[in-house]
């Protein structure tokens, strides 16, 4: 998110790294860092996690368990036709460093149903909750029939955990008629509840996915900000920054506590990719928001890709590798649609003009500047170029289309959104156009509130071609409460003739992709400051297929 809309003051980040570990990066210089032969493996190393994933500890007898390990729910993600992958986490005591486990691992049963009372079994086996991992478990489960319910559970010593139901994708070539998604992003747990994934949880939809700041690094007090707890009292180790892999790894446990978070796992299948704050405040490749030496940023930056592997539902292609790991990804369901997961933090070029929102100058305008990094803009052109879908969905982080400011005169832009990077934004609207790509929806979260753009060819001729729309999702929680009509909302209109919705509550979005239209609601809570505010559509609007744009449905 950009500066102006932090909830929380700035903090400067202290390295509790261990003296050994910050010499064993020191080693590396910035760029070798991340290129060298074996680079990964130092880095891995140096953070003390393993390289690969057979981890070498005895054995613990799954009977000796005497709390419920089960206590961060379970999850599932990226749906493919014959596959689905099963997450689950073991913390029988999750806010302690160790969950509650010695270092062996532990034996976990899952089970995958047709049915939600377990009757019929599609699948079942066993794998290993390792403590190199911090328990964690992945399972991908192959060799199943596409587009089908499915229901999965874990199981260990006499310990059973809740269930799950998720779904496997479309067979590639199959004609679909309709999906439904939503979008989320930015769930700052000390902004407030998570009253939205409790009416998510209980919508009709056939995928999630999360658009970025899953996880805040900043500190959050004994009451939980603004949650202001009266029933219990968090421990001391949620008040400060995270930094290692420690701090990050027990702000996971604190998140994935949330009874509502837990239940729109359950639910329904997440699709992840994540912004800054799962790392850092506005961080750019390896440059950090704050000025720290190269080695200590990429240690933290290591420890949180770690620590977002462990507890996110994602396959192994994914898995990082020290401070590098490959997040963005393409999902097809059927040739309905086509989805091009982007990473807009890994790779890009830091932001122009000292970041924040700035006028336009040679060095945000220049074609160096690339916000997904040129390999990424590549293999998303060239995956247009082969696809077949009707639907080209690109989930992604920032701001998509151009924004101008709301007062007149003022000829700022934000310099962490692509427009700050007009140019990487100009490469992938040519690629799209030299693909015939003419049905683009942008999928976006970032800024704790909702917008509906048009993508015009050309944003200095409201005449231009509609490429698209920008559907942009407001945030779960980050920005407290919100108004439906924020200060700036006539101006932003008034200066921007493509942007046909602007809503500043707490919420969700869901589009049903069809092959005519596309249908987007946008959902909101009038309170998160309090739990159990009633869910609202704020407004609705339909994108027809040859014919873009939004209009009010």
């Amino acid at each position: 998110m950009t500066p102006a809309a932090r909830q929380l003051p700035p903090q400067k980040s202290v390295s509790r790294h261990a003296p050994e570990l910050r010499a064993a990066a020191r080693h590396l210089g910035r760029r070798r860092f991340l290129t060298v032969t074996g680079a990964a493996a130092a880095l891995a190393f140096a953070t003390n996690l393993p390289t690969a994933g057979v981890a070498g500890a005895a054995e613990l007898d799954a009977a000796k368990i005497t709390d419920d390990p089960f206590t961060l729910g379970v999850g599932s993600g990226d749906p493919q036709p014959g596959s689905v992958l099963l997450w689950t986490r073991l913390a029988p005591t999750p806010f302690e460093a160790d969950s509650g486990l010695p270092r062996q691992r532990v034996p976990v049963q899952w089970e995958l149903a047709h049915d939600a009372k377990f009757r019929r079994i599609a699948r079942r086996g066993t794998t290993a909750a390792h403590p190199e991992f911090h328990h964690a478990v992945h399972v991908e489960v192959t060799g199943l029939d596409p587009d089908r319910t499915f229901y999965y559970r874990f199981r260990t010593g006499r310990w059973v955990s809740e269930t799950g139901r998720t779904r496997t994708a479309p067979a590639t070539g199959a004609r679909v008629a309709e999906l439904t998604l939503a979008a989320v992003s930015c769930q700052a747990y000390h902004d407030g509840y998570w009253t939205a994934y409790q009416h998510l949880a209980e919508d009709d939809v056939d995928i999630v996915f999360h658009l970025g700041d899953y996880l805040y690094e900043y500190a959050v007090n004994s009451v939980g900000g603004a949650r202001n707890y009266t029933d219990r009292t968090l421990p001391d180790i949620f008040n400060r920054e995270t930094v290692t892999l420690e701090d990050y790894r027990l702000r996971y446990a604190l998140y994935k506590s949330d009874p509502d978070l837990r239940a729109a796992h359950a639910a329904h299948p997440f699709v992840v990719t994540w912004d800054d704050h799962e790392t850092e405040n506005n961080y750019a490749d390896d440059n950090p928001e704050n000025d720290v030496p190269p080695e200590e940023f990429l240690l933290r930056r290591a420890a949180a890709y770690r620590a977002y592997w462990e507890n996110q539902p994602l396959r192994r292609p994914q898995q990082p590798q020290g401070p590098d790991m490959r997040l963005y990804r393409r999902l097809r369901w059927g040739r309905l649609a086509q989805f091009d997961i982007l990473d807009t933090r890994q790779y890009r070029t830091n932001q122009a003009n000292g970041d924040g929102w700035k006028t336009p100058t040679p060095e945000s305008e220049a074609e160096s500047q690339t916000l997904p990094g040129l390999e990424q803009e590549r293999w998303l052109t060239d995956g247009w170029q082969q696809s077949n879908a009707l639907w080209n969905v690109l989930p992604q982080q920032v701001v998509f289309a151009r924004r101008n400011h709301a007062t007149p005169g003022n000829t700022t832009r934000s310099m962490d959104s692509w427009d700050g990077y007009p140019a990487s934004r100009e490469r992938l609207l040519k690629g799209a156009e030299a693909a015939g790509v003419e049905n683009l929806m942008v999928l976006t979260g970032d800024v704790h509130v909702s917008y509906g753009f048009d993508i015009k060819r050309d944003f200095d001729n409201q005449g231009s071609r509609t490429m698209g729309t920008e559907i942009v999702t407001t945030s779960i929680s980050s920005g407290q409460n919100g108004a439906a009509q924020p200060p700036n909302w006539a101006g932003y209109l008034a200066a921007n003739p493509h942007m046909k919705h602007y809503n500043g509550q707490r919420g969700y979005v869901t589009v049903a992709l069809g092959q005519g239209a596309a249908n987007v609601d946008f959902k909101t809570v009038s309170a998160v400051t309090t739990p159990g505010a009633a869910i609202t559509t704020a407004a609705s609007f339909v994108t027809e297929v040859g014919d873009q744009g939004l209009k009010p449905a």
